[in-house]
């Protein structure tokens, strides 16, 4: 059985002097099968993508990068696991073009090949370019400014900063949540792609059902802190054993018959 690429194992995590927010939390990350952490607000789905960002450590447990205990100053971990948020209006720096935004991991993590000046940024321009494109956005994006976007073009942007350095995963936080519904249904179109074409995993947290329904291939659901059911999501959505997912599912309306008619491919 080959190694998750990225994993949580019996993880705790509580804020100094405060309640747990998470308690014997395991999730496997498959390369190749998305995954969605779902549940209400407040059930801890936030923290533990920071979690398994690297962008807080667990109380308890390990989070762990394929088979290793995590180290978030590790290179090789940051180009691999790459963010994208929830809200397209602050993440992009609005001081910033659109070149200068997408093209930061790049220079943060060094992958620019030794040369003169010119030389890396027109390798930059040329990789920027290559992800706006992946992102269904034209090469003179790069030339303007976040707020000359719409917000699905953002949430694009966004995408694009995020895949330009070939990362394996993409761990987003309610990516299309502060969309329109036929905007929603483009961004989600559009990791799906990403998916096939870059191979990439998409780990995403959600309380979106529809958006677990159409994307991943498997769902971890959070209750107060605590995983109480996980596995494929036509399962789990279809075909739900815990009180508390079959309360999720309740309280949208179709989302059971549809659930049930959703097959993943194999």
């Amino acid at each position: 059985m080959s190694v998750p690429v990225l994993a949580a194992h019996d993880v705790g995590f509580a804020y100094r002097g405060g309640t747990p927010v998470l308690e014997g939390v395991s999730v496997a990350v498959t390369a190749g099968r998305n995954l969605a952490l779902v549940g209400e607000s407040g059930a801890g789905k936030t923290t533990l993508l920071r979690l398994l960002l690297g962008l807080a450590r667990p109380t308890s447990g390990q989070v762990r990068f394929e088979g290793a205990e995590l180290s978030p100053r590790d290179r090789s971990f940051r180009r691999a696991v790459q963010p994208v948020f929830q809200d397209p209006y602050s993440s992009l720096d609005p001081r910033q073009r659109v070149d200068r935004i997408v093209s930061e991991p790049l220079r943060a993590m060094g992958l620019l090949a030794p040369g003169s000046r010119a030389a890396r940024r027109r390798e930059a321009a040329e990789r920027v370019a290559e992800a706006l494109e992946s992102v269904g956005l034209p090469a003179d994006a790069a030339r303007r400014y976040p707020h000359e976007f719409s917000g699905g073009q953002r949430q694009r942007l966004a995408i694009a900063r995020a895949v330009v350095c070939g990362p394996r995963v993409l761990l987003a936080d309610e990516p299309v949540s502060a969309l329109d519904v036929s905007t929603r249904v483009r961004v989600v179109e559009l990791l799906a792609e990403l998916g096939e074409s870059r191979g990439l995993t998409v780990v995403v947290v959600s309380h979106d059902l529809s958006v677990v329904a159409a994307l991943c291939r498997e769902t971890a659901v959070i209750e107060r802190g605590r995983v109480v059911e996980q596995g494929p999501t036509a399962s789990v959505l279809g075909s739900p054993e815990h009180p508390y997912t079959r309360r999720l599912i309740e309280s949208v309306p179709r989302l059971s018959r549809a659930a049930r008619l959703h097959r993943p491919a194999p």
